[in-house]
């Protein structure tokens, strides 16, 4: 029977420096309520992204760990995000995954709540409360730190948690290659549809190690590659990023974030090429010129994948997405699936991606559900008690670091694990702290106020 990990003692069962890690963290009960306590009551958690909520009375419903929450603009356009829950007795105020509401309105007893968050209406104030209830103090829980960054909206339920850009660190950088726009334009992205959700038997750890950089799985998608499921028609891959590129494992472990990029030589084009259409192809050229334009003295990076700690995920090239893994027990994960592409594209354009989003990702997609397999079947072959013995093993580059890449970060060549070794060694850090006086980053900066 497992035991109740005491604090302090997460580094001795995350042993990253010599690249071993306990089984017990994706299967034991208690190490993941401790983890919704330490880490996802603590963390900078992605909600969502303002084009869905461009009105006001606009409302999307999501996820911050365990808690429904409500993102929603008010009728003087402020952004804001609500605990879904009535002050009353709990029953969740808004039901329905978004759409544009005045207020919200608990099907329970009744009270209602306006897109500001505040109590405006209590069946029977006068006769049941007296009128003597005082709405002010009863209004939806608002998350007290709140940040727009270039479109993502991300939230904090801790109000000691250092501000979201100092949080993001020079991951920003990568970040950026997945929110900014394909001619190379600040923030030019929005989502495409609505949101893939899904439900998959294993860790949100699983998912979130995977993306912060696992290059050694390619077997996994050798059926997907055999179907060329790409663009053009060949492979996964287009273009002649692969022969001239060099690709990069970025890792943050301070702060447990982790991407993949590949660098190109200046003069390189990663233009994909669109069998569909010749406008479609031209568009996509087009858009590559002026990001190479754009460029200046910065390097020619061409972003695939990473991992915002905890359980933020992107895609930063096609098909262009941010997933979150959100926890649902140790034993289960809640996958949301948020698809990009660059505002004001062309209808023929976005209905050529919308295609090749799906069928590569998401539920129905062949990579994911390769992908699935994988984690449902090594979570499952993990919660035996002679399984739980055995650590999984995280030894891949150790003391293999390249120097010269001119990067932020721990940075490795190819195939390596350094990044699964950053996001853990932040996990454990998170679970071992007492106070974000313990963790890096630890100033804060009057320079980040909310945005919206």
């Amino acid at each position: 029977m497992a035991t109740k990990t005491k604090p302090g003692a997460f580094s001795r069962i995350v042993d990253v420096d010599s690249g071993s890690v306990s089984r017990e963290i994706f299967v034991n009960e208690d190490i993941y309520r401790q983890e919704q306590e330490q880490i996802f009551a603590q963390a900078w958690l992605f909600v969502g992204h303002e084009s869905q909520v461009t009105k006001p009375g606009d409302y999307f419903v999501s996820s911050m760990g365990e808690e429904s929450v409500i993102l929603c603009r008010d009728r003087q356009g402020e952004v804001h995000i609500f605990l879904n829950s009535c002050t009353h007795r709990g029953m969740k105020v808004c039901r329905y995954d978004e759409g544009n509401s005045p207020v919200f309105s608990c099907p329970y007893h009744g009270w209602s709540f306006a897109t500001d968050g505040k109590l405006v209406g209590v069946p029977y104030f006068k006769d049941a409360y007296n009128e003597k209830l005082d709405k002010s103090k009863w209004g939806l829980p608002e998350v007290p730190q709140m940040y727009n960054y270039k479109g993502s909206i991300w939230g904090s339920w801790d109000k000691k948690a250092p501000p979201f850009l100092d949080y993001l660190g020079d991951m920003k950088m990568f970040l950026d290659l997945a929110l900014d726009g394909r001619d190379g334009s600040e923030g030019g992205s929005e989502i495409l549809g609505g949101v893939q959700k899904w439900t998959m038997p294993s860790n949100w750890k699983f998912a979130a190690e995977n993306f912060a950089g696992d290059g050694y799985h390619n077997i996994s998608h050798r059926s997907v590659d055999m179907v060329d499921i790409g663009p053009s028609g060949r492979g996964r891959r287009d273009g002649n990023e692969i022969s001239t590129a060099t690709r990069l494992n970025i890792s943050f472990p301070e702060l447990g974030h982790a991407a993949v990029v590949d660098m190109q030589p200046k003069d390189t084009a990663q233009v994909a090429t669109y069998t569909n259409t010749l406008v479609v192809e031209e568009y996509f050229r087009g858009r590559e010129a002026k990001r190479r334009e754009s460029l200046g003295d910065r390097p020619n990076l061409i972003g695939m994948v990473g991992t915002v700690f905890p359980n933020m995920s992107y895609l930063a090239r096609q098909p262009r997405s941010i997933a979150m893994w959100h926890p649902r027990g140790p034993d289960l994960t809640e996958a949301w699936r948020w698809f990009l592409i660059d505002k004001n594209t062309p209808d023929e354009v976005k209905e050529v991606l919308r295609h090749y989003y799906i069928r590569y990702s998401g539920p129905g997609g062949m990579t994911e559900q390769d992908d699935m397999e994988n984690w449902n079947y090594a979570h499952n072959a993990s919660k035996g008690a002679i399984a739980r013995r055995t650590p999984y093993n995280y030894e891949m580059g150790i003391g293999i670091s390249r120097k010269d890449s001119g990067l932020p970060g721990v940075v490795t060549e190819r195939i390596s694990e350094e990044n699964q070794r950053g996001f853990y060694r932040r996990w454990a850090a998170m679970m071992d702290a007492k106070s974000w006086a313990d963790l890096a980053p630890t100033g804060r900066s009057n320079r980040h106020k909310k945005n919206s």
